[in-house]
């Protein structure tokens, strides 16, 4: 499987915490040209690697994810960054907080992990949905932390319309119903086409579903990020597909909304999963604000 193969590429770190552990993935240039062939990623306990610089890219994922939202994109800025990709805290690999509910109250355990990890250098961040609006409210808190912020379909703009039709689970539900239940919902949120709904990618959702502890949230429907923007010091840039289910009646209002934008690119035949389901795309409106 093709996450076999990119997570092999990788080195793990777990970071612990009096909270929990953190986990990270993280790619780097000589990995992917030279190890390509090694049987697992690397797992090193509560390490943080000594090369880290303002070189180091950030990407931080969307709801019911891990790492894997990046499947398709890490390699790709692995030729050039230092790519580390966090497990938020709740979700994937990484541990949930005590008491903690939703993105508002991620803050201080997201500024924790980047001061540790990247020793008090600015780091240029990818966040996506959920870790874009995330992302945006550490800019705001901790504005030392993130040199650049490039959003990405990022909730919390107050823009959001009738809910969709998604789909829920019911007790004892078996697993061909439940796969069922996954494509539907990408079909609905995640993607635009429904070509793009393959086995594997269910089988992705799948795993980080069954690992979203942090499942209450609610602050992505209010204009949280919106009110944020006043507090930001970093350039913030914002890359939205053109077809994104969430904004399809409000996506001209993004940048009328977060006026503190450097930049808004729209990329083209994509939802809102934009990276994975138009990869090259992305990259092409992303490497431009990536140059030092």
């Amino acid at each position: 499987m093709e996450i076999s193969r990119v997570e092999a590429l990788s080195q793990r770190i777990v970071q612990t915490y009096a909270w929990g552990d953190a986990v990270w993935h993280v790619w780097r240039a000589n990995n992917i040209i030279n190890d390509s062939t090694q049987a697992g990623p690397k797992a090193v306990a509560n390490v943080v690697n000594t090369r880290t610089s303002t070189k180091s890219l950030v990407l931080l994922h969307g709801g019911s994810g891990s790492w894997t939202h990046w499947l398709r994109n890490v390699e790709h800025f692995a030729q050039t960054r230092e790519v580390w990709a966090l497990d938020i805290p709740g979700f994937g690999d990484s541990d949930l907080p005590v008491g903690l509910t939703d993105a508002d109250g991620l803050v201080p355990y997201i500024a924790e992990i980047f001061t540790h990890s990247f020793k008090g250098k600015t780091v240029d961040v990818l966040g996506f949905s959920f870790g874009g609006m995330t992302a945006g409210l550490v800019a705001a808190q901790y504005p030392q932390i993130i040199r650049q912020l490039i959003l990405i379909g990022a909730p919390g703009l107050g823009l959001f319309g009738k809910e969709l039709p998604m789909r829920g689970m019911t007790p004892n539900m078996h697993l061909a119903a439940q796969r069922n239940v996954h494509k539907h919902n990408l079909n609905t949120m995640m993607f635009a086409h429904p070509e793009s709904v393959t086995e594997e990618v269910i089988d992705l959702q799948l795993a980080n579903v069954s690992r979203d502890r942090l499942r209450r949230r609610r602050i992505a429907r209010t204009d949280v990020l919106a009110q944020a923007q006043t507090r930001w010091t970093c350039t913030v840039h914002g890359v939205w597909g053109a077809l994104d289910a969430l904004y399809q009646d409000t996506l001209q209002q993004v940048p009328e909304t977060l006026t503190s934008m450097a930049t808004f690119t729209v990329v083209p035949d994509a939802g809102h999963w934009v990276m994975y389901e138009r990869p090259d795309a992305f990259h092409e409106a992303v490497d431009p604000l990536l140059r030092p």
